[in-house]
């Protein structure tokens, strides 16, 4: 018959349950905080090396060649911005660069303007940028308003070597010619532009880089008239 009393060894038992017990929950604990801190390191370690690859992701635009005779197909060799350009293609980009900035018609405005900066320095895009802007009374685009049109034709390009050597500069004769609509005669004026220019790295702008490919920059430009007021005569300019 028992007397009612608990054992100590009932108490021992039931005590060192609860011990494990809580051993237990502070071991998955334990084991919780370790893998939620692998999980953060691993997505701290892949964040970095994904921002760290972001600098080699690019768009390398390229010209395939293939020869007519042969069939053949090669790749054109990118520009780097680092051979001398031969004077033809100088010519060529500072006749083109005028007869784009210089000229005005509304259907090809916006692609004009775009072109133009496409061959500009960041210090000219800026002031380019000013003398575009509606705010600007002589912005072409409150100039031109009216309808009118200006066309231009470069008529000699011609180059300059300075006292240190530096062979950047060159002068462009120019006519512009607008036209202010039916009935009114064509006002023709005659222009010339002296152009700081450079030769950088291509952008890498696909759209940019299919305009100017060879990382033609325009430095400065400033162009004066020729004569101290524009002739007014037939335009003969095509």
């Amino acid at each position: 018959m028992s007397d009612g009393s608990v054992p100590d060894s009932y108490y021992r038992e039931a005590m060192s349950w609860d011990l494990e017990r809580a051993a237990l929950q502070r071991r998955s604990a334990g084991v919780a905080w370790r893998v939620a801190a692998a999980g953060w390191i691993c997505a701290v370690a892949c964040a970095v090396a994904v921002a760290s690859m972001l600098p080699l992701k690019r768009v390398e635009p390229y010209v395939v060649r293939v020869d007519r005779s042969t069939g053949l197909v090669d790749v054109v060799p990118v520009y780097a911005g680092t051979t001398t350009m031969d004077e033809a293609v100088t010519r060529y980009f500072l006749t083109h660069y005028v007869t784009v900035c210089e000229r005005f018609n509304f259907s090809t405005a916006e692609s004009d303007y775009e072109e133009c900066g496409a061959f500009n320095s960041a210090q000219r895009n800026q002031v380019w940028s000013a003398l575009w802007s509606r705010t600007n009374p002589a912005s072409p685009l409150n100039v031109h308003r009216d309808g009118s049109a200006v066309r231009v034709q470069v008529e000699s390009v011609s180059f300059f070597t300075r006292a240190a050597g530096a062979t950047d500069l060159a002068q462009v004769r120019y006519v512009q010619a607008e036209d202010s609509g039916a009935g009114v005669e064509t006002a023709v004026s005659h222009w010339i532009a002296t152009i700081q220019y450079a030769y950088l790295a291509p952008a890498q702008d696909p759209r940019t880089r299919r305009w100017n490919p060879l990382g033609f920059r325009v430095v400065a430009f400033t162009a004066e008239p020729e004569v101290p007021a524009p002739s007014r005569t037939i335009a003969t300019v095509p």
